[in-house]
């Protein structure tokens, strides 16, 4: 195994750890914890994605972590807010 394997898998268990613990009810979605980790997880994997060329999977978690970014600009934008 080579490192950027271990780090490919870090970075699914990432966006795998903050899935499962909203889904069995121990995250919220709407939180800085669940965004940041899918935001690192699919970060790292569009970036992995991105230098091996692979399209399919760098337009997923590329788009994973745009999405992820924005959840949580919105949510910094509102704890700003009060």
């Amino acid at each position: 195994m080579h490192a950027i394997d271990v780090v490919e898998i870090v970075g699914a268990l990432t966006v795998l750890a903050a899935f499962a613990a909203a889904q069995a009810g121990k995250l919220q979605q709407r939180t800085i914890t669940y965004q940041l980790l899918n935001l690192i997880g699919s970060g790292v994997l569009a970036t992995i994605a991105a230098v091996q060329l692979s399209w399919g999977f760098l337009l997923l978690e590329g788009s994973w972590a745009v999405i992820s970014l924005l959840g949580l600009l919105n949510l910094l934008r509102r704890e700003d807010a009060n």
